[in-house]
């Protein structure tokens, strides 16, 4: 029995063919035809076709917005400026015929590492990814966790200086306060350049506000991050350790597990999971 796991992002999607939880086969390409909605679901669709085979028993996709995970429809999709309002789950069930769930992206990351990655062993955990921008999904007591508009965890929109937790601990701190991008900096900091260095402690800081934000609303016992900037860890874990400090409940802190995700196939087998007609554990 083989399940087909979708992670959509702004610029690019991947997809991959799980079963008994490892992806055996994917691929990923750039979208194209972002501003024109047919363009883009055909796109979608061609590149989901090669994957059909008699074995496969669903889709689980994952996308950058907010989703009616009843009726499978997306709204407003980050980056995606012609899906305002995609009923994506009819389309793709009745393209190809199986089952099709939908879900936010981060919350398809939470649920693959709590499914098959570094989160197997815990029942409450906050999956944060940083990227271009920054979500998080939820597992509360063994479950997914989405909120009633599947809006739970969305930290990153939370009001932080003068504007949002998003604007300074994501890749837009980079390209909004330095003119530059998170991976310019990443290899300026590793070859040495000083300012670089400061950028990434100070990003580091701020991201700690991020996490502290975690903490006081959601108490998990492990935080896992993900997205392309988790890569750049050891840049601003120090900064990161040193605003944590300020937490004010010391003995819960000690048990908290922070976690840097493992397994650049976790969305996909995220999406994959999502197929599965029961959520909890």
């Amino acid at each position: 029995m083989m399940r087909i796991g979708i992670d959509l992002g702004g610029t690019k999607v991947q997809i991959g063919l799980e079963e008994n939880g490892v992806i055996v086969r994917h691929q990923k390409e750039f979208l194209t035809k972002k501003t024109d909605l047919e363009a883009s679901l055909t796109q979608l669709k061609d590149f989901i076709r090669p994957f059909i085979a008699p074995e496969v028993t669903g889709i689980g996709i994952g996308v950058p917005s907010v989703v009616d995970t009843a009726s499978g429809i997306v709204y407003n999709v980050t980056n995606i400026p012609a899906w305002e309002k995609v009923h994506l789950k009819d389309i793709l069930e009745a393209e190809f015929q199986l089952p099709v769930m939908v879900n936010n992206d981060v919350n398809c990351f939470v649920l693959g590492e709590h499914r098959f990655g570094i989160g197997k062993s815990f029942r409450n955990i906050v999956g944060i990814c940083i990227g271009t921008g920054l979500g998080a999904g939820l597992i509360v007591d063994g479950q997914l966790y989405m909120g009633h508009n599947c809006g739970a965890g969305e930290i990153g929109l939370v009001p932080y200086l003068d504007q949002n937790i998003e604007y300074y601990a994501s890749g837009n701190f980079f390209s909004a306060l330095y003119n530059t991008t998170a991976l310019a900096a990443f290899h300026a900091a590793r070859a040495g350049d000083l300012q670089a260095c400061r950028q990434w402690e100070e990003f580091g800081h701020h991201f700690g506000k991020a996490i502290l934000a975690v903490l006081y609303a959601y108490d998990p016992e492990a935080i896992i991050v993900g997205g392309s900037i988790s890569k750049a860890y050891p840049l601003f874990s120090q900064s990161l350790q040193k605003t944590l400090t300020e937490f004010i409940y010391p003995e819960s802190f000690k048990r908290l597990k922070i976690l840097i995700s493992e397994n650049e196939n976790i969305p996909m087998l995220g999406a994959a999971a999502l197929t599965h007609l029961n959520l909890s554990v």
